[in-house]
């Protein structure tokens, strides 16, 4: 688990392919590594991997197909910059909201523009998403913990302080741009409880409910 608030930025070193999937080394920069062993998780633009060699400068991860179809990381190359967080521990400061580092789909950035001394960016999510993201609700943007300030459909509107932009890769967004989006658990876990016992059904969703008029979400 993580909480989203990101430790330092690093970049991709090398990216190796290896039988349909890719091995990565990342150089973790001011990141402290020093707690780290392999075997430990680190989210890396919100993905959690899994350290699988500690070379000195950074970590080396496997990345499997499945991860590579639902993020971002699929187009990785040498020198693009990542957020970087280690797991949390019981003694963490939980600053943002839980983050799983489970990748639920690919955003991309709509619009960005100047708000006072912050920057506001549209992000347009995939539409299986959308009835997950709500206004003043949490979401996870390449591994950062955001407030969604407005909802649109399948858009969504943030406010990004001066921090964010100078510790984190949000400075460096444009519009067009692809983020790796993880929406609230809490929001995942809601929409499996109201199934009920139906929940033990194949393919039984909350969206296939509603459209024979046996649930009502809206």
């Amino acid at each position: 688990m993580f909480t989203g608030i990101i430790q330092a930025v690093g970049e991709i070193g090398a990216v190796e392919p290896r039988g349909g999937d890719l091995r990565l080394h990342v150089r973790t920069g001011a990141l402290d590594l020093s707690d780290v062993a392999v075997g430990d998780s680190i989210a890396v633009n919100g993905v959690c991997l899994t350290a699988v060699a500690l070379p000195g400068d950074g970590f080396t991860a496997d990345v499997s197909a499945e991860t590579l179809a639902r993020t971002t990381l699929a187009r990785a190359r040498a020198g693009t910059r990542v957020n970087l967080e280690k797991a949390l521990t019981p003694a963490t400061r939980l600053g943002g909201h839980l983050v799983s580092g489970h990748v639920d789909g690919i955003g991309r950035v709509v619009r960005r523009h100047p708000d006072g001394r912050s920057e506001r960016f549209v992000v347009r999510a995939p539409a299986e998403l959308a009835r997950y993201i709500a206004s003043k609700g949490s979401i996870c943007v390449d591994g950062i913990s955001l407030t969604v300030n407005a909802v649109d459909g399948a858009e969504f509107a943030l406010n990004i302080v001066p921090h964010t932009l100078e510790v984190t890769t949000m400075g460096a967004l444009r519009p067009g741009d692809e983020v790796n989006l993880e929406v609230d658990i809490i929001a995942r876990y809601l929409e499996r409880l109201l199934l009920g016992e139906r929940a033990a059904e194949p393919g039984i969703t909350l969206e296939k409910l509603e459209t024979h008029g046996l649930v009502k979400t809206r």
